[in-house]
């Protein structure tokens, strides 16, 4: 069996358990689809409230902003669904010490740290994105065909996401007094809520070159209406591979420095 396989074969079966423990508590889906829902309401409505009164992010419409909003949704179901479930534990481990068990099993431990589990509660999220970017698309005259061009920089925006919570959960071999330190990631993400042109100058520079929020909402939603450049493409595409080498090595040097927890 090649490693493709394996890896594979195993990641079928961390899945379906997850999923068979989570459904034993299904009214978690109601509460976590009435969570979305309102989280949902409530972008609307901020949205809303600067453009009943006229004002326009520079060079979007409502229905444009909304493709932001809708991608946005998307990337919070995708990181409740997959990223969240797994990558949070990071410290939990190091604290516990539970690492050193995840470091004896013969599979990279990168990816059964990323994989593990996974969380059917933002699949609500997920639905309802499609269904805002499906709603503002059909209202702008959006052709199937640029959806499937703006799934390419939104695909390199979730695995620079990924990359970036990686190595941020992997400080904690540092620094294990750490909680909830991709809260402060998460936190800088909701910047993504609203296109960059909504923000001053300098913050554009911060939210595109610093803290890569552009790529991962406002991008997509360009490349979806035929507004950005093909060298944004291709620059998301080289950050997300440049990110993913550098979690990769970033894992590996930061396990130089791990102290088992039986040693």
């Amino acid at each position: 069996m090649s490693w493709i396989s394996r890896y594979w074969q195993t990641l079928k079966l961390f899945w379906g358990t997850a999923i068979a423990a989570e459904l034993e508590y299904r009214v978690n889906f109601v509460l976590a689809t009435l969570t979305s829902l309102g989280g949902l309401a409530g972008s609307l409505f901020s949205l809303s409230l600067l453009y009943r009164t006229g004002y326009t992010f520079q060079g979007w419409s409502w229905e444009e902003a909304l493709i932001v909003l809708g991608v946005f949704t998307l990337l919070q179901g995708f990181s409740s669904t997959f990223l969240a479930p797994n990558l949070n534990q990071i410290v939990k481990q190091v604290q516990a010490g539970t690492l050193d068990f995840v470091l004896l099993k013969p599979i990279s431990s990168q990816f059964w740290l990323s994989v593990r589990t996974v969380s059917p509660w933002g699949l609500p999220d997920l639905l309802f994105g499609l269904m805002v970017i499906g709603y503002a698309g059909n209202r702008l005259g959006v052709q199937p065909t640029d959806y499937l061009l703006g799934m390419v920089p939104l695909f390199f925006g979730l695995l620079s996401l990924y990359s970036l919570w990686f190595m941020l959960g992997a400080t904690s071999i540092w620094f294990v007094k750490i909680y909830n330190v991709t809260e402060v990631l998460r936190g800088l993400l909701e910047a993504g809520r609203f296109p960059m042109a909504a923000y001053p100058v300098a913050y554009q520079f911060f939210f595109t070159f610093i803290i890569p929020v552009a790529f991962l909402t406002t991008i997509p939603a360009e490349t979806v209406l035929h507004r950005t450049p093909s060298v944004w493409i291709f620059g998301a595409g080289g950050l997300a591979i440049a990110l993913l080498v550098v979690s990769r090595a970033f894992w590996k040097f930061a396990l130089r420095f791990y102290t088992s927890a039986s040693s």
